[in-house]
């Protein structure tokens, strides 16, 4: 049987190429929602075909295009361009009015006053007078103090961070690294979202630093900054890298399938609530991207398949840019659509292309989702070849990839519009900064991280030493965790290359769940409505599952479109009633 990893494809990409989506680039991202919003109103007719929210994306639009306008007018009256100073200025608002109006309790800095009684834990001798004595002579373990973490020049707020074992077995070796943040102000006490990142083997702390966590420092940025939608805005988070060979996690790794990464996950989850005992019979959201999706649903499953292990309430799971079914599926039949899609980003000329046709002909990929994905649909979903891997010459996706990188040496697999020079990294891509953030010894001692562990962002060492010989979760336990979820959640950015939306559609269609198979009603166009923005992608709920499609979105769906992801969150969390 083929690697499913086939071979360690995630791992490779990850370490090379992972880093080229870390632009500032998100700041055209107000303009051009607004715009598009704006160009899609214009095909309605001044009656009731114009339905509420759109009214409210319109009034929002025009405020927007009112900047632009006078900016323009400035121009117009003397005839000439647009300056690089007023271009400037027009997009300096539209990202204040993107970074304040896309989220509810889209404020940080503070958290709520939140104290634990383990002295492993506190960091504050007042905190409990009970270990008082105890604490003077110990020091605490994994209090971080958030007004001294280097080259952050404001307080996050206290944390904790260090190792924990996998199990509380004596002799355990093998150790998961976390980093928890307690809930902002208005946060909910009664939540806790556990985040991880894919690969396999990509660090979570990734995840904290550069997507959702409460302070950012992205591709491009100078210094770190306050991120105003992090998900501790909504609820404490809980950052682990796993599983066992991922970032500062020690031990050797063993993990032979997806239930072994649950078990361990789930055992370290036991240590944890152990030592933060304060979180017990918490609610418990489970969420991830990338080759989380695999990791995800089988954690999820694993907990619902055995209720007494973890004193958690699990309600329901997110997966973003999932890899939950077959490489084939999601990479090689949609590519040459997407190539398609994005013709002007891709720059290929008509000799190439005909060859991209030729070669998709061949391979049974040409027209496969016009015949296949129907909603509802007519019948279990084939595979091109009748092969769970693409048969000889026909690995389309990586042609596309090797021509792409020649036409543009910044290709980048994970948002597909970012072109030369590359910005800076604070996690190291491509030696742009030495050392890695996670590596500076301050840096360590400060989150009580193993000093004489070198961090990679994407370790490459292999976390599955035999490869991961699990089924993929949408062939296997995806189902069944849909529905024993309150909610469940499957995102998916349009600007990704690595996982296309398109593949994301065919694995559901292809999957049953709650007695029918796939969607039974076709996605609507523009039917994701962010607040405060407008249209900004796609969106169908059916049956206990939530999919998405994200304008603008890259394969870090979290970082590159914050606003989105933040309300998608507040959803799958039932603080919002509608998707």
């Amino acid at each position: 049987m083929p690697s499913l990893i086939q071979p360690n494809r995630l791992v490779e990409l990850g370490s090379e190429i992972l880093p080229l989506e870390r632009t500032h680039s998100l700041l055209w991202q107000p303009a051009v929602v607004y715009l598009n919003a704006r160009c899609r109103n214009t095909h309605f007719k001044y009656d009731s075909l114009f339905p509420p929210h759109k009214i409210l994306a319109y009034s929002t639009v025009m405020r927007l295009l009112a900047v632009f306008a006078t900016l323009l007018a400035v121009a117009a009256v003397s005839g000439r361009l647009m300056t690089m100073q007023e271009m400037n200025e027009g997009r300096l608002e539209a990202a204040k009015r993107w970074q304040t109006g896309g989220s509810q309790n889209g404020k940080s800095g503070g958290v709520q006053n939140f104290t634990f009684t383990n002295p492993k834990a506190s960091g504050d001798c007042n905190a409990t007078s009970k270990y008082l004595i105890r604490m003077i002579h110990l020091r605490p373990e994994f209090y971080v103090d958030g007004k001294s973490l280097p080259l952050v020049d404001f307080d996050v707020g206290p944390s904790w961070a260090g190792l924990l074992p996998i199990s509380n077995s004596p002799n355990e070796t093998r150790q998961l690294f976390f980093w928890f943040f307690p809930p902002g102000p208005q946060g909910s006490l009664d939540d806790l979202i556990f985040w991880t990142n894919g690969g396999p083997g990509c660090s979570s702390l990734a995840g904290l630093l550069q997507e959702n966590g409460p302070f950012s420092w992205s591709w491009g940025q100078a210094k770190p900054t306050v991120n105003q939608h992090s998900w501790t805005n909504l609820s404490s988070v809980l950052w682990v890298e796993q599983p066992v060979g991922t970032g500062f996690s020690q031990g050797i790794p063993d993990a032979q399938n997806e239930d072994d990464v649950a078990a361990q996950v789930v055992g370290f989850m036991q240590q944890f609530l152990e030592v933060f005992s304060e979180l017990k019979g918490k609610k418990l959201y489970l969420s991830g991207e990338s080759y989380a999706g695999r990791y995800v649903p089988y954690i999820a499953n694993y907990i619902y398949e055995n209720p007494t292990l973890l004193d958690l309430s699990l309600q329901g799971i997110w997966i973003n840019d999932p890899l939950f079914s077959w490489f084939v599926v999601q990479q090689q039949i949609p590519a040459m659509d997407f190539v398609k899609k994005h013709a002007s980003l891709f720059s290929f000329n008509q000799t190439y292309m005909h060859h991209l046709d030729k070669m998709a002909a061949t391979c049974n990929y040409t027209g496969y989702m016009d015949k296949y994905v129907t909603y509802p649909p007519k019948g279990l979903l084939p595979l091109p070849g009748d092969s769970i891997d693409f048969a000889q010459g026909c690995d389309i996706w990586t042609d596309v990839y090797d021509n792409a990188l020649m036409i543009n040496p910044s290709f980048n697999i994970y948002r597909i519009w970012d072109t030369y020079p590359l910005p800076w990294d604070v996690l190291g891509f491509i030696d742009t900064q030495s050392p890695i953030y996670f590596n500076l010894t301050d840096v360590k001692e400060a989150i009580h991280a193993p000093v004489d562990t070198e961090w990679i962002e994407c370790t490459s060492t292999n976390v599955f030493p035999n490869d991961d010989s699990s089924l993929p979760p949408a062939l296997t336990v995806l189902s069944s965790v849909i529905q024993k979820s309150q909610r469940t959640v499957i995102v998916h950015g349009l600007a990704d290359f690595i996982m296309m939306a398109d593949g994301t559609r065919i694995a559901i269609q292809n999957m049953t769940w709650n007695g029918l198979q796939g969607f039974q009603m076709p996605i609507a166009d523009d039917s994701f409505i962010v607040d405060g923005v407008g249209a900004y992608g796609s969106m169908h709920s059916e049956r206990g599952l939530t999919y998405y499609e994200v304008s603008l979105g890259g394969h870090m769906l979290p970082e590159f479109a914050p606003v989105a992801s933040f309300q998608i969150m507040q959803y799958l969390m039932g603080f919002r009633d509608t998707p």
